[in-house]
């Protein structure tokens, strides 16, 4: 498919972790460099990309309804699926009415070719697309690892994402310092499994270490470590500022037999010491997290050991899942599955301790004025992130979209803080 104009337009949808936002904004440039027209999700395009997750049960659903819902809204558009729900199920999305492709996750890098072997290939005079970055998020995401070994007795990942690779740091400075180029104010580096970085002998420490003194890029985030990855060492790097001060360390239970049948490498015990040193050695920091309930075989005091910690750990967000089993995994054949009701009591238990924890870290900072990443504008309200991860919004007449401006925080505001700009 050729169009008159030469262009041909791409939508990006993602869902899932910030490895897959990764990966979808590098289809994005790779899509713009070959001549294609990357466009919001929510438009018309001649090609509806789909990049799946397929962790739990639930994020196959949502997959499985954004495909038919791009084929009812562009009954003339190549609908593709890629990504983990790909990877775990081809078959299952292929037989979804409409889905024109299925590349799995070993194909998701050559979709530029599988879309020209589909006949959709801009014409050589092609008018010039608008710069494809400009429709993606204010902060980048950049794949920096690929690929888990732990296999946690609950996680289909390892069977998804198989192979464990490192980005070598050469490329991961070229990326970084392109990203910089384009305009982008931070870099969320991302990866399954970012702690276990190595790149002939260059750790994640050695990495940073790189970054800071090889790039001029103002704010660089983690996406997730594990709590035995936490050291006096790596922490030091936060002497500098642009490391943001937010770190997302994976609980999963607070208990230690819990942790056990998971095949998670730490007890609850040393994940309480990683927080404090993380604590001691970083003023304001915000430690965000995930938490499992209704693992098969919680009982109500390993339930109850897991909400305590985390009430003692004082985190900035809580994520909180149900046990949801995969075929495939060690835990989807365990002995004492959980009851749905029983989930569902202990899921409005930890979220509720979750709210009053956000609202407590947000409290903490209410009269101070600090350095604000705005993105976008809503309803008259700018709304951006501070580098510990309270999102803000203010009032301004100035375009305001990927500058970092302080704000002083006046007001708790939905989930964040209302701000007022505070001129440079």
């Amino acid at each position: 498919m050729v169009k008159k104009n030469g262009l041909v337009t791409v939508s990006l949808d993602t869902l899932g972790c910030k490895i897959n936002q990764a990966e979808s904004e590098l289809l994005a440039r790779e899509l713009g460099d070959a001549g294609y027209q990357v466009v919001p999700p929510d438009g018309q395009a001649d090609i509806y990309v789909l990049n799946t997750c397929s962790v739990t049960h639930i994020a196959d659903r949502k997959a499985r309804h954004l495909l038919r819902l791009a084929r009812r809204r562009r009954p003339h558009a190549l609908v593709v699926a890629t990504g983990c729900y790909a990877e775990r199920a081809p078959e299952e999305l292929a037989g979804i009415k409409g889905v024109g492709l299925v590349l799995d996750n070993s194909q998701k890098a050559d979709l530029v070719a599988a879309l020209h072997r589909q006949g959709y290939s801009p014409s050589n005079g092609a008018e010039s697309p608008p710069d494809y970055h400009t429709t993606l998020r204010t902060r980048a995401f950049l794949k920096i690892q690929d690929g888990c070994h732990n296999f946690c007795t609950y996680c289909i990942v390892p069977l998804l994402r198989r192979q464990e690779t490192s980005v070598p740091v050469d490329e991961v400075l070229a990326q970084v310092r392109q990203r910089l180029a384009e305009g982008y104010q931070e870099v969320v580096l991302t990866g399954v499994e970012i702690g276990t970085y190595d790149d002939s002998g260059v750790n994640l420490g050695g990495l940073l270490k790189w970054l800071l003194a090889e790039t001029a890029i103002p704010r660089l985030r983690l996406s997730s470590l594990q709590p035995q990855e936490v050291t006096p060492e790596l922490l030091g790097l936060w002497r500098d500022e642009r490391l943001c001060r937010h770190f997302h360390l994976s609980l999963q239970s607070g208990c230690n037999s819990v942790l056990k049948r998971m095949n998670r490498r730490y007890t609850a015990q040393e994940y309480a010491q990683a927080v404090a040193l993380i604590r001691t050695m970083l003023p304001d920091v915000a430690i965000t997290t995930d938490v499992i309930v209704g693992f098969p075989g919680e009982t109500e005091a390993e339930f109850a050991a897991s909400y305590e910690l985390c009430r003692q750990a004082a985190f900035a967000r809580i994520h909180v899942f149900p046990f949801s089993p995969r075929e495939g995994t060690l835990a989807a054949a365990m002995p004492g599955q959980v009851s749905d009701g029983v989930k569902q009591g202990r899921m409005q238990q930890m979220l509720a301790l979750a709210e009053a924890s956000a609202v407590r870290f947000r409290q903490q900072f209410l009269g101070k004025t600090v350095p604000v990443l705005w993105e976008k504008q809503a309803n008259g309200f700018w709304s951006g992130l501070t580098d510990n991860y309270i999102k803000v919004y203010a009032r301004s007449d100035c375009h305001l979209e990927n500058r970092i401006m302080p704000a002083k925080l006046a007001e708790l505001a939905g989930d964040g803080v209302r701000g007022e700009i505070v001129p440079l």
